[in-house]
């Protein structure tokens, strides 16, 4: 076996180990593992930098799918392909699959425990740090224009808004009216 493939495939392998270790020791969904995601691939892999971190984030949110399943794929592509995108996306997505199907099997007893109840709670309080850790390294790496601080600071408004209110405003409509928006402000910029 030539050299070029045998590092391949340990590159395959590594993706799909590096993505099941995300997989298994975040909880939270997506946007939780964004800061994990971060660490393991920008600062410990170097596999992508701080800017393509952003970029895959803004990219997997636009697109059908779970955010951390699209960046996962993305990552996956960068390293190695379409074997490092099947292995990256199965990695991040096997230990959810594993435990998911296992507590089903045992849902009823498994919620009627009390520390374990408790213990989700706690989790929540974690899922939502994770979530805010996530939007905040992204705005210290945003770049520091009035114009990106306005959209970030309007887009965040209205979520909140739409949240206190109990309305449904969809992320995709926000996005696209900041891209408008950004758009708009450059435009200007450029006939100054």
């Amino acid at each position: 076996m030539e050299v070029g493939k045998a590092g391949r495939i340990l590159r395959i392998w590594e993706l799909f180990f590096t993505f099941m270790k995300i997989g298994v020791f975040t909880f939270g969904g997506g946007y939780a593992m964004l800061p994990v995601m971060e660490d393991a691939c920008v600062a410990k892999k170097q596999w992508i930098s701080h800017e393509e971190m952003m970029d895959i984030t803004v990219i997997a949110e636009a697109t059908p799918g779970p955010i951390a399943i699209n960046c996962a794929t993305f990552v996956g592509y960068r390293q190695a392909g379409i074997l490092g995108a099947a292995a990256a996306t199965v990695g991040v997505i096997l230990p959810s699959f594993c435990i998911i199907f296992a507590v089903s099997l045992f849902l009823d007893r498994f919620i009627g425990i009390r520390w374990i109840a408790n213990a989700f709670r706690g989790i929540r309080i974690g899922v939502g740090l994770l979530i805010a850790d996530a939007a905040v390294r992204m705005m210290r790496k945003m770049p520091g224009t009035a114009v990106s601080r306005l959209i970030m600071a309007v887009s965040f408004g209205v979520m909140l808004l739409a949240n206190v209110c109990s309305r449904r405003v969809s992320a995709v409509v926000i996005m696209a009216g900041a891209g408008v928006f950004g758009l708009a402000a450059s435009g200007v910029r450029r006939e100054r």
